[in-house]
């Protein structure tokens, strides 16, 4: 099922299946922004990460003395998620623990997913409850995804710092796990274009940027989306193989696992520990400029 929310300058429709963001156009002149989901390059189009964000050695983990499956950003983008409510402007979803979810991790939670537009800005809150009797460790992120040619026929793209950056990268090995190795994607830099070459070895995690936004930037429109990665300790951004049809900035609140940690869940890299009852907020701000 898709809802949507507009305010006349905006429309937002937002999918149950992981609570993702389907489309946000342009009610002016109907340019859309967010990549749509073709499955024969990329079958997403802006998944919630949580569990955990990436991938896990061996691909499971033990929790509460059992061992369970561990697929790559954990389950919460496979699953239809409920709605709670929906106004002219705010959709409220929630995934609450279930056969599903217990069978991959052995929690009890709720993971609201709220969406807001304000002016040419989208929010989009994420909140964990901790719903069970025990600590609750998880990672969590976003990944949404972003369409290029914003304007049909331009092909000039660049990823735009809002202040000068010497970008800090974590690799990753072959299977997407941390390596213990660092790089610069650049130095004293404000842009990074936008191009096959960018994305041949796959993601970059960038750490620790000063930036308080990232934009992707159609250059001779000035037409871009920014988003807001203040407070977020990791970005990443990545497409798929192959000329770029659209470009995820990912602000994560955790990583991927080490490739040389162990599969005790308790020691994999977690955005926070949740004491019972306790609750965790985190929030995405995106903002979409018109050409």
């Amino acid at each position: 099922m898709e809802y949507t929310i507009s305010n006349g300058i905006l429309q937002v429709t937002v999918s149950d299946q992981g609570a993702q963001v389907w489309s946000v156009r342009e009610i002016g002149d109907g340019t859309e922004y967010m990549w749509q989901g073709d499955p024969a390059v990329w079958k997403y189009h802006a998944p919630i990460l949580f569990p955990h964000t990436g991938k896990v050695p061996g691909g499971s983990f033990i929790a509460k003395g059992r061992e369970f499956p561990a697929k790559s950003h954990g389950f919460a983008r496979e699953l239809t998620h409920t709605l709670v409510s929906h106004t002219e402007d705010k959709i409220v979803m929630e995934l609450r623990e279930n056969e599903t979810t217990l069978a991959r991790w052995p929690y009890r939670f709720r993971l609201v997913s709220e969406f807001t537009l304000e002016g040419r800005t989208l929010h989009h809150t994420l909140r964990v409850e901790n719903h069970d009797p025990e600590a609750m460790a998880f990672g969590i992120g976003y990944h949404p995804a972003f369409r290029i040619p914003m304007t049909e026929g331009h092909t000039d793209y660049e990823l735009r710092f809002s202040q000068a950056e010497s970008p800090v990268c974590i690799a990753t090995n072959s299977e997407g796990l941390l390596s213990d190795h660092t790089y610069y994607l650049g130095k004293n830099i404000t842009t990074i274009p936008v191009n096959r070459a960018l994305f041949a070895n796959d993601s970059h995690m960038m750490v620790g940027l000063h930036s308080k936004e990232l934009s992707l930037v159609e250059k001779d429109t000035g037409r871009s989306v920014t988003c807001d990665i203040s407070g977020y300790p990791y970005v990443l951004i990545w497409s798929a193989p192959g000329e770029p049809q659209f470009v995820c900035i990912e602000p994560w609140q955790s990583t991927p696992s080490p490739a040389e940690g162990g599969n005790l869940w308790e020691e994999k890299p977690a955005a926070a520990v949740l004491q019972p009852g306790e609750t965790y907020e985190t929030c995405l701000k995106t903002t979409f400029f018109g050409a």
